[in-house]
């Protein structure tokens, strides 16, 4: 190994000799530093200086900023954008005491088992790989994916631009552009006819959404009880409630707008627990409802005609344009996409579109730039702990509050309703559809839920968006 070192030195050396003696001469080298001036050096091309940067080559390798003990300048002393605003720097703090280099090294064990569980697991595997593949990304020392551009402070020009998951976060997350792309197609493969047929069950979709209140004031009394180590105001108790809604698109709309600084955490606390779905549920769905309801036995759905689908994503849009303007925005795009799929062969092109080739590559997209923020300065603490506890918490309120509405509607209904359905109003579509199917099945093999399922699980994907829509104009 040294004696190839120092053939790489020779061959060096004698190149740059070469070079400086037939070479015309060239600018300086400039390069931006902190302070903003710009340090030039006529000797930045001769053969002695390219010996000191391949001597020096032993500092730039990965095994070297796993040792490193300090983060990286950007992040705590602040940077220019090349807009000329300066973003402030701040206190890089791992839980634990640990250095940074040895965050990155944790934060890429994480990032295997993310990747493990969406390869060799199935779980949600079209959003947990991006988001674990753009997580490792992150942590890779001296990569630098995620760093923001060089901009001198002298010239505002760009001296280096920044790493490819940096701009794929800035263009599509913090602008909120991809989730509203996600739920054109989600639109576009959502058929809303099981809800027109049984309207009834959007109540139950509305009580699923109860695990996002609670998460949020669990937020604030965390913050309350441990002010020195967790510190939540309303936005960020907002953004960490709507995971309980299930619905990651809309918990990354509401975070970019809220509190992006818990990007990471809550996206994946989010994914997580909705691929998790039928391991959460079931005990929870079996401990509220007893045997008894568990056997009801449903009435079959009315057909409805092509006019109320069509009619359906229209009336929507415009009473939430008259009644919660904010959320336009998502409701919006999710009715777009079902009104091309329900209006037929004449715009079934754009259909076809948002529902497999846009949503594919804003899914990649979205899942890299999410993983970006898994960098362990922004997950490794105290507040990340209490984020996927409490996630934990209002997933399981959801689950509980859909099914409790669930027997009292049982109870005041004429036509009886099986409670199981309710668990299906938190937005995780079609995969809590299945599980409310699956633990009524266990009951009576002869007793089908999904399609009466489909009903609350489309009603809460509505519902958590109006309730995101709520959170942001009271809070932003």
């Amino acid at each position: 190994m040294k004696i190839l070192y120092m053939v790489m030195v020779s061959v060096v050396v004698l190149g740059g000799s070469a070079f400086s003696a037939d070479a015309v001469p060239q600018p300086a080298a400039q390069a931006a530093v902190a302070d903003g001036t710009v340090a030039a050096t006529a000797a930045d091309n001769d053969w002695r200086s390219m010996i000191r940067k391949v001597m020096k080559l032993k500092d730039d390798t990965g095994i070297k900023g796993l040792l490193a003990k300090d983060a990286p300048a950007y992040l705590t002393e602040g940077y220019l954008t090349p807009s000329g605003a300066r973003m402030p720097g701040h206190p890089v703090k791992i839980i634990g005491g640990l250095s940074y280099g040895l965050g990155q090294a944790l934060m890429i064990g994480v990032c295997l088992v993310l990747l493990y569980l969406a390869i060799v697991k199935g779980f949600e595997p079209l959003l947990l790989l991006p988001i674990g593949f753009g997580g490792l990304l992150a942590n890779m020392p001296y990569a630098n994916v995620t760093a923001p551009p060089l901009v001198d402070a002298v010239t505002k020009l760009v001296v280096e631009p920044g790493g490819f998951l940096y701009y794929f976060f800035e263009f599509g997350v913090s602008t909120g552009l991809f989730p509203i792309m996600i739920f054109m197609g989600v639109g576009a493969m959502t058929d809303f006819g099981p809800l027109i047929a049984n309207p009834r069950t959007a109540l139950l979709g509305a009580a699923a959404q109860l695990g996002i209140f609670v998460a949020l004031m669990g937020a604030l009394g965390l913050s309350l009880l441990f002010p020195e180590q967790i510190n939540f105001g309303l936005k960020e108790a907002a953004s960490i409630g709507i995971i309980g809604g299930a619905d990651g698109p809309t918990a990354i709309w509401l975070t970019t707008k809220l509190a992006p600084h818990l990007l990471g955490a809550i996206a994946v606390a989010a994914y997580s627990y909705m691929a998790l779905v039928p391991i959460i549920q079931p005990p929870i769905m079996k401990a509220i409802v007893p045997e008894r309801e568990r056997k009801i036995v449903m009435k079959q759905l009315r057909p409805v005609s092509k006019m109320e689908k069509v009619c359906f994503p229209l009336t929507v849009l415009l009473l939430c344009s008259l009644l919660l303007p904010s959320a336009v925005p998502l409701i919006g795009a999710l009715m777009l996409g079902n009104l091309c799929r329900e209006v037929g062969p004449n715009v079934a092109r754009l259909a076809d579109t948002m529902s497999n080739a846009l949503i594919n590559v804003v899914t990649i997209m979205l899942g890299l730039s999410v993983g970006s923020k898994l960098a362990c300065e922004k997950f490794l603490n105290s507040e990340t702990l209490g984020i996927l506890v409490l996630g934990l918490i209002a997933f399981s309120f959801g689950t509980a509050g859909g099914c409790l509405m669930g027997r009292l509607m049982n109870k005041l209904c004429k036509d009886p309703i099986n409670p199981l359905i309710g668990s299906a109003g938190v937005s995780a579509v079609p995969m809590a559809a299945r599980v409310s199917n699956k633990v009524g099945l266990e009951s009576d093999p002869s007793n089908y839920l999904l399609m009466h399922a489909m009903g609350p699980n489309v009603a809460g994907v509505i519902g958590s968006a109006v309730v995101a829509g709520v959170l942001y104009t009271l809070c932003k």
